[in-house]
């Protein structure tokens, strides 16, 4: 460029970042630029919620103007901002790659108690003005008091520091971009596939007047189209509804082994329970439509779900069934007894990491009130057992998170830093010991039989159009006495469940994550 380009960005101090990122990048490029400070109807109205904002784009329509009557030539966006339709004239020239799209539970310490799920105390209350975030929260937590927060990321900091707030909600991006330190307050990470995040949440838009080739082709030596690929269907789908930034929806994508993956959650206001679906496809051709075709009202939903474990009224799948219209059938098919009755001290001794595969294990080695030291850390397998180590005042310094539930994967993520330590595996006699024939020799691995597992015998038949099987030893008890009828589908939790159906040659499904919240997306994926 022959020229200094003018790049407007709104003036708070994360935007001002981001522009500056861009400026910094086209420096590298050799192309020198000055930023123009614009202020947007979402910086100058600060006492409504965003979605009672006129419009859509209250963080974007003055940037667009600029654009637009030429006193400025690029502009820099938080990409989750922008309406899905672009005003005519304007372009995306490029997008950056993705920040973390984490989003971060900032708790101040003295509301923190780690046996609820999220940490925050019960009743607590949460500040966020998203109605994705607040459905999400209140489905995770309806003890919650969700109350409204605006403001830059430093001013809602400041505010939950003044104890306006127990805890706020933030997205990673904006903390690390910023690089703020939080130790002050107890945070929480949240996965993205647990609390789903906007639509490109984490990515920066480049925007640029249409028409100008030689600036869109330099801006394409920052562009990463691995980047824009994903949040093509993120897009897409927030576009497919309808969607602005007040929309109660999540969706988020990523690429893996050659497969795209999509979460989504939807509720029609904030105050309702979302449903969540789960997606893989080889190719992103079609892939949002498919996703938003799965939430169409008239799709047909089963009317019943059988599942080999007992469910509360108050567990997540359970309200997110009823939410749907589904009622359940759960009963376990298996019954559990301890097999010891004390636990001699000299087995803690030394011992670095306890790692539990199952929430029995959880349960029946608490029940043995161990002496545990300070030092010793707690492994878990999913989310499930950690929400059970929780209710016992632990927080695992290791939760095992599977792609497509295999074990043998965790296993070795696992055994990648635990080598060389002294591993305490609580657990059912007969188990499979997955993990430790993962660990190295280095490894001292102690096995600790606490509890066994008898099948149940004449097992009534269910119905239902779907069945859920949570282990193997459900399948073999079911199986004993009964077949499977004409139409009903099958789910299974994890890949050694799903064995017992390939030795009969059955098909099934398996939920992405092995918890309540992965089942959900299975059954309305299905």
């Amino acid at each position: 460029m022959d020229r200094k380009l003018i790049i407007g960005t709104r003036g708070s101090e994360l935007a001002l970042w981001q522009a500056n990122y861009v400026k910094d990048r086209l420096s590298e490029l050799g192309v020198d630029a000055d930023l123009k400070i614009i202020k947007t109807q979402g910086d100058k109205i600060l006492n409504l919620r965003l979605d009672k904002l006129e419009g859509k784009g209250f963080f974007t329509k003055e940037l667009e103007e600029g654009l637009l009557d030429n006193s400025i030539d690029i502009a820099v966006h938080s990409h989750k901002d922008l309406p899905t339709q672009h005003p005519d004239g304007l372009v995306i020239a490029a997008v950056s790659e993705r920040e973390d799209p984490h989003e971060l539970l900032l708790i101040l310490k003295d509301c923190v108690d780690i046996k609820q799920k999220l940490s925050v105390k019960f009743g607590g209350m949460v500040g966020t003005s998203s109605n994705r975030r607040r459905s999400q929260l209140l489905a995770f937590r309806p003890d919650f008091e969700i109350e409204d927060l605006r403001g830059n990321v430093l001013t809602r900091i400041q505010k939950l520091r003044d104890e306006d707030y127990d805890a706020i909600i933030l997205a990673k991006a904006g903390v690390a971009r910023l690089g703020l330190d939080l130790s002050e307050f107890h945070v929480e990470e949240l996965e993205p596939i647990e609390l789903i995040p906007a639509p490109a949440q984490g990515v920066l838009a480049i925007q640029i007047r249409d028409g100008n080739p030689d600036l869109y082709n330099l801006l394409q030596g920052i562009h990463n189209q691995d980047v824009a690929e994903v949040i093509a269907v993120e897009r897409k789908v927030l576009n497919l509804f309808n969607g602005g930034c007040h929309m109660p929806l999540g969706c988020y994508c990523r690429k893996e082994n050659g497969k795209f993956h999509v979460w989504t959650a939807k509720a029609d206001e904030g105050d309702m329970f979302p449903s969540r679906l789960y997606m893989a496809a080889d190719t992103t051709e079609g892939l949002a439509e498919r996703v938003v075709a799965k939430f169409a009202k008239e799709r047909k939903l089963p009317a019943k779900v059988f599942i080999t474990r007992e469910i509360s009224q108050s567990s997540y799948f359970y309200k997110a069934m009823a939410a749907n219209g589904i009622t359940i059938d759960g009963r376990s098919l298996i019954r559990t007894f301890p097999i010891i009755n004390k636990l001699d001290s000299y087995i803690l001794r030394d011992i670095d990491w306890i790692f539990f595969s199952s929430k029995n294990a959880i349960e029946y080695f608490f029940s043995l009130e161990p002496q545990i030291a300070k030092r010793t850390k707690f492994g878990v397998l999913g989310r499930a057992s950690e929400e059970t180590l929780r209710r016992f005042g632990r927080v695992p310094d290791f939760t095992g998170e599977d792609e497509g539930i295999d074990t043998i994967e965790i296993a070795k993520e696992f055994a990648s830093i635990a080598s060389g330590t002294k591993v305490l595996f609580p657990g059912a006699k007969g188990s499979l010991r997955t993990v430790q024939q993962m660990l190295s020799d280095q490894t001292k691995i102690i096995d600790l039989p606490i509890y066994e597992t008898v099948l149940e015998t004449d097992v009534e038949q269910s119905h239902a159009e779907v069945l859920i099987f949570t282990s193997p030893s459900n399948v073999e008890a079911y199986f004993e006495s009964n077949l499977l009828e004409p139409g009903q589908k099958v789910i299974c939790i994890g890949k050694s469940t799903g064995k017992k159906f390939d030795e009969m040659g059955v098909h099934y499904s398996l939920p992405y994550s092995p918890d309540e919240i992965g089942l959900a997306e299975a059954v309305y994926g299905l």
